[in-house]
């Protein structure tokens, strides 16, 4: 038995006026998605505990079997791991996204947090700014890696752990002061260190070209999702299955890593709505060739275009995955020989309104050609709901793929 596991992060969101009161779901021309839900078991999943933040690392966590209250310890030290860095016991981990902050000449405090991906700033000239940074910032008791876009990470030496970092993608638009570390509770250090970036990195040369290019600079640092180093279940130990995960997300790539799962990486794979779709299919399709039982592929461009409120390319990212992910491994999957069954479902909703996640339950599909069952004609929220079929732990979603 093959197993196809398809994440497009975000994909869930609201009605929206502009789309004649309907979803980017219901809007897609995704018709492979929809055949599949035609008769497959339809549902929808809560993926993230209630009291526990809306972030793609717990919410991927417990669609591959791992109960977030029991095994989140946060993001970053999740990409950590895929990056390579050997954390140590006494270390903890920082997201380190460049973002993009107001230049008005007002005060550090006063600034509007505009883009917290930068324009979704490349890794190559991300690097050259995290290296500037590593070197006027970095010492013996902290150390700047470089990630991928605007991604990166901060490992430091008896860092605190459980500091409430505001996450960047949640303020848009809105001035910073607010949403600062604080200098009263622990958050001194962190405050000085972003406030001291915006003057490295304002006017750096890979800036200053981003500026004449019209594109927005990528000029502060900005810390978040602290951890210490993370221990998974082995996949393959507790499921019987040799496992793959393909992900231009260090996230992803961190979470298989820690449960023994091989992590492909695709060429040109962004994470954005221009990612590699065909190289992530061809991926998926030579992993099962190669011996996966399981392939885990997620695409992060959803979710990006919820962030960024591009509202037409959220209706593309989704058009793209059907298209150019899922029917050509559907069609490797039909002529294999082997039995397979097939999951699709977003890790959370990224709402164009919102900007950012939030804690409603997903639509899920489960798609087994020998089983089939009684679907529904468009695979989205709406119709979803309506099959009253709720799983509140998502941690429990590969039983029910298991089984199906």
């Amino acid at each position: 038995m093959k197993y196809f596991v398809l994440i497009p992060d975000g994909m869930a969101d609201e009605k929206i006026a502009d789309l004649g009161n309907r979803t980017p779901m219901q809007t897609a021309d995704k018709p492979n998605m929809d055949r599949l839900a035609a008769s497959a078991l339809v549902g929808t999943v809560s993926n993230v505990p209630e009291g526990m933040v809306p972030e793609s690392d717990t919410a991927n966590m417990a669609i591959l079997s791992f109960d977030p209250k029991i095994y989140s310890k946060g993001r970053s030290p999740l990409e950590a791991v895929s990056m390579g860095i050997e954390m140590q016991p006494d270390e903890t981990a920082y997201r380190c996204n460049v973002v993009t902050l107001s230049d008005n000449g007002e005060p550090y405090e006063d600034k509007i947090i505009l883009d917290h991906s930068a324009d979704e700033i490349t890794t190559a000239e991300a690097d050259e700014l995290i290296k500037t940074i590593q070197e006027k910032m970095g010492n013996d008791v902290r150390r700047f890696y470089t990630g991928v876009s605007y991604r990166h990470c901060l490992i430091q030496k008896n860092g605190n752990d459980q500091y409430p970092f505001m996450r960047p993608h949640d303020i848009l638009g809105k001035r910073i002061g607010e949403y600062l570390p604080r200098t009263d509770n622990g958050g001194e250090e962190f405050y000085r260190m972003m406030k001291e970036s915006f003057a490295i990195l304002n006017h750096h040369p890979v800036n200053e070209a981003r500026r004449a290019r019209g594109l927005k600079p990528a000029n502060s640092v900005w810390f978040w999702s602290p951890g210490k180093k993370p221990q998974l279940p082995n996949f393959k130990e507790r499921w019987g299955l040799n496992g793959a995960v393909i992900s231009a997300v260090d996230l992803i790539k961190g979470i298989g890593l820690c449960a023994g799962m091989r992590s492909i990486d695709v060429e040109g794979a962004t994470g954005n709505v221009h990612t590699n779709y065909t190289g992530k299919a061809n991926a998926a399709i030579e992993a099962f060739r190669d011996g996966a039982d399981y392939v885990y592929v997620h695409v992060e461009a959803p979710d990006e275009c919820g962030h960024r409120a591009e509202l037409e390319n959220k209706v593309l990212s989704v058009e793209l995955i059907d298209k150019k992910i899922l029917a050509p491994v559907l069609e490797y999957l039909d002529g294999c020989g082997d039995d397979y069954r097939v999951m699709i479902l977003p890790d959370h909703p990224t709402p164009i309104r919102v900007r950012t996640h939030t804690m409603d339950p997903v639509p899920f599909l489960i798609y087994d050609p020998k089983h089939p069952e009684n679907g529904v004609e468009c695979f989205c929220e709406e119709t979803a709901a309506s099959c009253n079929r709720y799983l509140a732990d998502g941690f429990r979603l590969m039983e029910l793929l298991l089984k199906a």
